[in-house]
C-alpha cells in the first residue's frame, strides 16, 4: 500500500510538472488579452464593466471567506450583512484597479498649475518639492489601499529620484508582462529578492528615494500591534531609516468618486529611538503601522483585505 501511494504521489507532481507551462501560458494570454481589451474602451468604460463583475461575483469566492474574518476581527461591532457589503466594496476597488492597470499611462493627468483639474490631485506636494532638492534620501511607506499602483507613479512624475520595492508573481511569464508595463511609468523598480537590501542601500547612499509596502504579513518579520491585534510586518523600512538615519514619510491613495483620485504624501513622521539616539526597529514598525491602521479605518472597503494578515 505504501508503494502504491508513493507511485500515486509521484505521478501526481509529474502530471503537474508537465501541465505547469501550459496553465502558466494560459494566465499570461489571458492577461494579455484583458489587457488588450481594456485598452480598446477609455477607462470609464472597462471599469464600469469589471468593476460590477467583481462587486457582484467577488464575495462568492472562497477567498472572501478571509476577508470577512479580517473585517469581523477589526470590526466586531458589525453585523454580517455589513461585513458582506465590506467585501463587496473591496471587489470593487480590486475590479477597478484591474480595469486601471492598462490604463496606468493614460490616467495621470496631474497639472501642478492647476492642481485641482485634473483625475489626480496631490496633498502634500510640497513635500515631495522638498525631498527632491535636499539632496538627501528619504523612504517611504504605503499600503495597498485606492489604486496603490499610483503611489510608484508619483515620485517618478514629480521628479523625485529613487524606485519602489515590489513583489514579483509567482509565474515567470506574468512577471515579465507586469513588469514590462510597470516600467513604463514606474522607473527604478526594485524586485524583492536576496539582492534587494544591497540595491536599495546603494541607492540610498547615493542620495536617491525608496518606497515599500509595508502592510502585509511577514513571517520573520518583527510583531507590531494591528487593530488590537498581533501582526507580523517586514522591518526593511525600518531597518534602512536605522543604517542611513533618514526621514520616513507616509504615502496612499485614496479612490474619490467618478474616477478621481487623492494622493496624500504625509509629513516625516516621527520614529521613536534606543538610547544611542538611533532609530528603534520595533518602535518604528508599530508607528508605521498606527498610521496605516488610521488610514484603514478612513475607507475601510479601499484595503486589501483578502490578505491573511494575522496567524
Amino acid at each position: 500500500m505504501t508503494s502504491l501511494k508513493a507511485l500515486a504521489v509521484r505521478a501526481a507532481r509529474r502530471t503537474r510538472s508537465a501541465l505547469a507551462p501550459v496553465w502558466e501560458s494560459a494566465v499570461v494570454g489571458l492577461l494579455q488579452g484583458l489587457v488588450w481589451w481594456s485598452r480598446l474602451f477609455p477607462v470609464s468604460w472597462s471599469r464600469t464593466i469589471i468593476r460590477s463583475f467583481a462587486w457582484l461575483f467577488g464575495p462568492l469566492f472562497v477567498v472572501s471567506r478571509t476577508a470577512r474574518r479580517n473585517l469581523r476581527l477589526a470590526f466586531p461591532e458589525k453585523s454580517s450583512w455589513q461585513i458582506w457589503w465590506m467585501v463587496a466594496g473591496v471587489w470593487d476597488n480590486l475590479g477597478c484597479m484591474a480595469a486601471e492597470f492598462a490604463h496606468l499611462d493614460r490616467i495621470w493627468d496631474y497639472d501642478p498649475d492647476h492642481p485641482g483639474n485634473g483625475t489626480i490631485e496631490i496633498v502634500g506636494a510640497d513635500i515631495m518639492a522638498r525631498l527632491r532638492d535636499d539632496g538627501r534620501p528619504a523612504l517611504f511607506f504605503t499600503a495597498h489601499t485606492g489604486n496603490w499602483e499610483l503611489n510608484a507613479i508619483t515620485g517618478a512624475k514629480l521628479g523625485v529620484p529613487g524606485g519602489v520595492l515590489y513583489r514579483a508573481p509567482n509565474i515567470k511569464k506574468a512577471a515579465d508582462l507586469i513588469t514590462e508595463m510597470r516600467a513604463q511609468t514606474m522607473p527604478g523598480l526594485v524586485k524583492a529578492s536576496r539582492n534587494a537590501g544591497r540595491q536599495m542601500a546603494r541607492m540610498l547612499e547615493d542620495g536617491e528615494h525608496i518606497g515599500m509596502l509595508v502592510d502585509q504579513y511577514w513571517g520573520q518579520g518583527v510583531v507590531v500591534d494591528f487593530f488590537g491585534r498581533r501582526a507580523h510586518t517586514n522591518p526593511t523600512l525600518a531597518r534602512l531609516a536605522r543604517q542611513f538615519d533618514c526621514p520616513v514619510h507616509g504615502m496612499r491613495v485614496i479612490r474619490l468618486p467618478r474616477g478621481r483620485f487623492r494622493i496624500e504624501i504625509t509629513e516625516e513622521v516621527p520614529l521613536p529611538r534606543d538610547a544611542e539616539g538611533r532609530i528603534d526597529v520595533e518602535g518604528a514598525m508599530q508607528a508605521v503601522s498606527n498610521v496605516i491602521e488610521g488610514w484603514v479605518r478612513e475607507y475601510p472597503t479601499q484595503w486589501l483585505w483578502l490578505h491573511r494578515r494575522w496567524r
